[in-house]
């Protein structure tokens, strides 16, 4: 009998807390560890305090004690090249490395991908002078609305929509100055608004295979109905409606496989989650965007519904080899609704006391997962990001997910929290017709 593995999972968010739930409950899994992990991570394993972004320490760490596997979940540690370095190491690693990474490091470089592999998307164009996109975005060649991109990772929050070409001028302005952005915005992408239904498929590669998982779908805007900034994500539920079995086939095969394929021609090789953002039009699936990691809050809602065990999946892209792995789905439907820090995306107050979240896990189905929470001097658990808890709930149907989880949400106490009203609410009405 193999003995338990030892287990290294990278970050400190609401994606990490899920990902330690859901590889605890793994039999073959013996000493777990999240760093630097929060106080939901600490419930299923150990803390270690090293920063997801201090990949030489995290390194270190990794090959002093020799883990049979490091999870990576957030995207700047892939995109500063940690899974390489782990990979030199003999280390294996759930994630892919710097070069396949930059499918969501540069929104430039995913564009001008897309484009190379036939891969459908908007028609976009690239500006790095602010002269420049100022002289197109006022021509007629400009058709309102659009989409303004930051080229780099800007935590969830830098794609801006432009209803005028006065606004689109001066969030142009903003990004290409550096003032939005940093230097993730020094050069952006401006491409056509679609218009239909999001959903986000991910697909596990181990660099030359693809393995799809289950749909999910999430909420970007702050606001219910679809209003206000976009943020790094209000909600998620999953499966989807919208997403028929025709549907899947063309984004396996046109959009996922094509990805991997096109990626392993340029050199880039790629093992871990490759998550696609899609627009369904009604021309067909176009490509929003690419992460390169599990989607966060889209994971809290995909890891509760595996009826089989997570820890072969993420072996077998690790290790190169997902043959003979196949993942098992619960007839259930997941809901997740954030609950957000008040002014999330924006400026927001941080240290707000928590009560509640033992009694929002007493509601049948439900799970609460931390995604921006810290302990303070007298051990209190407080907010400390701008989305900072995901209440998740398991249903017989996505009504019933969707009522457990709210039901979850009324039960936690805190003044600084707020969250949408609305989630998975759009999914249950196109139930109900069938439009």
């Amino acid at each position: 009998m193999a003995p338990p593995l030892k287990i290294l999972i990278v970050g400190s968010g609401g994606r990490e807390d899920a990902l330690t739930w859901a590889l605890r409950r793994s039999p073959d899994v013996g000493l777990l560890r999240c760093a630097p992990g929060n106080p939901g991570t600490e419930r299923r394993g150990q803390r270690v305090p090293i920063p997801a972004t201090d990949v030489p320490a995290l390194v270190r760490h990794a090959v002093e004690e020799r883990y049979d596997l490091v999870v990576v979940g957030p995207e700047a540690p892939l995109v500063a090249g940690l899974a390489d370095r782990l990979r030199e190491a003999g280390i294996a690693v759930f994630g892919p490395g710097a070069k396949a990474a930059e499918l969501e490091g540069s929104k430039v470089f995913a564009k001008r991908f897309m484009a190379r592999h036939g891969i459908p998307t908007a028609e976009f164009a690239v500006f790095e002078d602010e002269a420049e996109a100022g002289r197109f975005l006022l021509s007629e060649e400009a058709s309102y609305p659009l989409v303004i991109k930051a080229d780099g990772l800007a935590g969830g929050k830098g794609v801006v929509m432009a209803e005028d070409p006065e606004s689109a001028v001066e969030v142009a302005r903003a990004m290409l100055t550096g003032r939005a952005f940093g230097a993730a915005g020094t050069r952006i992408v401006v491409e056509e608004r679609l218009v239909g239904h999001e959903a986000s498929f991910f697909v596990l590669s181990d660099g030359t295979h693809g393995l799809d998982l289950a749909v999910c779908q999430d909420y970007k805007r702050a606001e219910d109905g679809d209003r206000g900034p976009n943020t790094g994500g209000m909600g998620a539920y999953s499966p989807s409606p919208w997403l028929d079995e025709s549907t899947r086939r063309s984004l396996l095969h046109g959009v996922a496989r094509r990805t991997i394929d096109g990626l392993a021609a340029e050199g880039r090789p790629y093992r871990g989650v490759l998550f696609v953002g899609v627009m369904l039009t009604p021309s067909g699936p176009r490509v929003l965007e690419y992460n390169v990691r599990f989607g966060d809050p889209e994971t809290q809602v995909l890891l509760p519904r595996l009826a089989t065990d997570w820890l072969p999946l993420l072996l077998g892209a690790a290790r190169g080899d997902l043959t003979g792995v196949e993942p098992r789905w619960k007839d259930e439907a997941a809901v997740c609704v954030v609950l957000a820090a008040r002014g999330y995306p924006g400026a927001h107050a941080t240290g707000d006391a928590i009560e509640g979240v033992e009694e929002a896990e007493e509601v049948e189905g439900v799970e609460v997962f931390h995604a921006g929470t810290e302990r303070d001097a007298a051990g209190r658990v407080v907010g400390v990001g701008g989305r900072v808890l995901d209440v998740v709930a398991l249903g017989g149907s996505l009504a019933q997910a969707r009522e457990r989880a709210y039901r979850g949400v009324a039960r936690i106490r805190s003044d600084g929290l707020r969250h949408r009203e609305d989630i998975a609410a759009d999914a249950l009405a196109q139930d109900r017709t069938g439009a």
